[in-house]
């Protein structure tokens, strides 16, 4: 698990790499069995350019993961590309879609699954060698001791205009789910534990959830939100769907090198510092598979007040 200097972080209060102004990008060559061609996925870390099936771990300190990630199931590479770096001024952004990625199995069969754009401080498992548990192939959160105030960023949102989501999962039908798609921003700060088995737990320390449902015609620059500490299940603004403790959603890598669930079993004292930071940015909210294709969430410049 990637960590950082949390007194840097204090004194600079950008995240490093939240100016999205770095991009790793990944050409790979996908195999015959499902067209061969040559596809680029993108990473947040210092520019340049990685070719081949190489699978990818965090480079130059970055904390950044994205949902551009390559699959080798039963031999067969596949990459999915939902997270995009967009110019900016003389910089960057970054561009989360919510997308259909089609498949072609031996030029007959064709495959439609549903991919939101996700980018989150932790890192990926790669090659991803099973579809059966997306939440596994995540290693979620970084260490991280700091109690800031709020989180700020620049974000713009456009929606698809659907007024329900589909699950598309590559397998059977497409199906209807009820509800419109939000973008997503989700921060929690957590107090970590290990047993002697290996289990890990968290209490939950600091929460920030927003969901958007507009779009913005533009880009709504400086946005601040207000991290909540503590038990917040009495804070008018709490909600149990998105705000409330994780037992056992979330993955993480213990001491002997096992992925495991992060059971989140509790709400910290109010004044407790944190031992890891979570934060996702998403272009939907429903999990896996779920979204409304066309959602589009861009975000730049994150960082903490104090």
């Amino acid at each position: 698990m990637m960590g950082f200097n949390s007194n840097t972080l204090m004194a600079q209060q950008q995240l490093p790499y939240g100016n999205m102004d770095q991009w790793i990008t990944r050409i790979i060559k996908e195999s015959l069995l499902i067209g061969g061609n040559t596809k680029t996925i993108y990473a947040i870390g210092p520019t340049s350019t990685i070719k081949g099936d190489i699978a990818y771990t965090n480079k130059g300190g970055s904390p950044w993961a994205t949902s551009d990630v390559m699959a080798k199931v039963k031999g067969i590479t596949k990459t999915n590309c939902s997270v995009f770096p967009e110019k900016r001024g003389n910089g960057y952004c970054a561009r989360l879609e919510t997308r259909i990625e089609k498949v072609k199995v031996l030029g007959l069969i064709n495959l439609k699954v549903l991919a939101a754009g996700s980018v989150f401080v932790g890192s990926v498992h790669e090659p991803i060698k099973s579809t059966d548990n997306p939440d596994k192939i995540l290693n979620v959160g970084i260490p991280f001791t700091s109690r800031p105030k709020e989180l700020k960023y620049d974000y713009c949102v456009k929606l698809s205009g659907q007024p329900n989501r589909i699950k598309a999962t590559g397998f059977g039908s497409i199906k209807t789910v009820s509800g419109m798609d939000k973008p997503i921003v989700a921060l929690m700060l957590q107090k970590r534990w290990e047993d002697k088995a290996g289990n890990i737990y968290a209490k939950r320390v600091g929460t920030m959830v927003v969901e958007y449902s507009k779009s913005t015609g533009g880009w709504v620059n400086g946005a601040t939100y207000k991290i909540l500490y503590g038990d917040i299940r009495n804070n008018p603004s709490y909600d149990a769907r998105t705000m409330g403790l994780l037992n056992g959603r979330d993955y993480t890598v213990n001491s002997k090198g096992r992925i495991t669930p992060i059971r989140e079993v509790a709400w910290a004292d109010e004044n407790e510092k944190p031992t890891h930071l979570c934060l996702q940015f998403a272009s939907s909210n429903g999990g896996a598979y779920i979204g409304s294709p066309g959602n589009v969430l861009w975000i730049d410049n994150v960082m903490f007040n104090y």
